[in-house]
């Protein structure tokens, strides 16, 4: 099999650690850099092996460079229109998530994928983090119902603060962010949420009216398990209790601990979300004296991947997934279950009422 051609657009943080991965890997051929900015797509040709045509328009692009696939790293208003122009030029397409700003134009894409006979892969770097597919495992080990919680707070100021803020147009936190969580409750519990309720607060005059930098969203499955998440951006956020990724069952707890994520001032760091570096397991069972039965373990995880290690490991999928040695249509439909969980979410905040899935 010949190299595969692939157009990388959108240069911003993830843009970067996927095209540094496509740059690693002998199977991939990076054949065009497209961002907005001048300054984005430079400076991260720079940082590769390969000489390649830099864009700013991604139509060009799409004709000038005839990809095999695409990579989609841009604010969500565009992927959909992105995605289902790469598969009307017969390329693959893997999108950083969300797949969309709502449910119709998610299945639109997922159909054009199926009709254009293409792979569609939606970037959930939990799915291929080996920390948290084990903490997933613990998880299924510990009875029903599950109590879930978890959180994404993030301390952003100067650019990424204009960062969080160009996202806001798109989407809240809650919903952005969430998708990774929600779903990673979804395969913890391997059951269907049946009902959100959601709350939002708008925590700055920089923002338009009605978008809301702060969420915390409320989800129940048909297995009487429960999941909190909580998210949100921004220069008033706190350090305190940023990282919290903990789930609770008849038979105990997980909980990932991690000391980089603990420390102060590290909120904004995408590492800080990433790494687990240890998961903490607490069984329930006492003996006949009532004490516990068995000492809390520490499970470590010091040999994970870093962040780009990561998105090494998506595109390896991807790769596999074009050579045909892997199917993505559950992949593609956890994706729309996931997005319709935070989405009702948002209708919750908006209508202040309990949303039924």
């Amino acid at each position: 099999m010949s190299k595969i051609r692939v157009l990388v657009v959108g240069c911003g943080h993830m843009g970067k650690s996927h095209a540094k991965a496509y740059d690693d890997l002998e199977d991939f051929e990076i054949v065009g850099l497209v961002s907005r900015g001048e300054k984005s797509r430079s400076a991260l040709a720079k940082d590769l092996k390969v000489d390649c045509p830099l864009y700013s328009d991604y139509e060009t692009a799409l004709i000038e460079s005839k990809p095999d696939a695409v990579c989609i790293s841009t604010y969500p208003e565009t992927h959909v229109e992105y995605a289902i122009k790469a598969f009307e030029a017969g390329a693959h397409v893997f999108m950083e998530k969300p797949l969309a700003e709502d449910l119709t134009e998610a299945q639109s894409v997922v159909d054009a994928s199926v009709k254009a006979g293409k792979v569609l892969m939606v970037g959930y770097i939990l799915r291929v983090h080996p920390s948290w597919q084990k903490f997933i495992e613990v998880a299924r080990g510990l009875g029903k119902p599950l109590v879930m919680r978890m959180n994404l707070n993030q301390q952003s100021q100067k650019d990424q603060w204009e960062t969080h803020k160009n996202l806001m147009n798109s989407m809240m936190p809650i919903v952005d962010c969430g998708v990774h969580y929600v779903d990673v409750m979804s395969q913890m519990t391997q059951a269907k949420p049946v009902s959100v309720y959601a709350i939002g607060a708008r925590l700055s005059d920089e923002l338009n009216e009605g978008q809301m930098n702060y969420g915390q969203l409320q989800v129940k499955f048909d297995d009487g398990s429960v999941g909190w998440y909580e998210a949100g951006w921004g220069p008033m956020m706190s350090e305190t209790a940023f990282f919290i990724k903990d789930v609770v069952g008849p038979k105990g707890s997980a909980s990932i601990v991690s000391d980089t994520a603990s420390s102060r001032s590290n909120s904004a760091e995408v590492e800080a979300h990433t790494k687990t570096e240890k998961i903490l397991v607490h069984h329930s069972a006492r003996d006949e004296s009532g004490k516990f039965a068995k000492e809390d373990e520490l499970l470590s995880t010091e040999d994970e991947p870093d962040h780009d290690g990561l998105c090494l490991r998506e595109q390896k999928v991807f790769l596999s997934a074009i050579k045909g040695d892997q199917d993505l249509s559950q992949h593609c439909q956890d994706a729309i279950d996931s997005l319709r969980i935070v989405l009702a979410a948002k209708e919750s905040i908006e209508k202040d009422i309990v949303v039924k899935l």
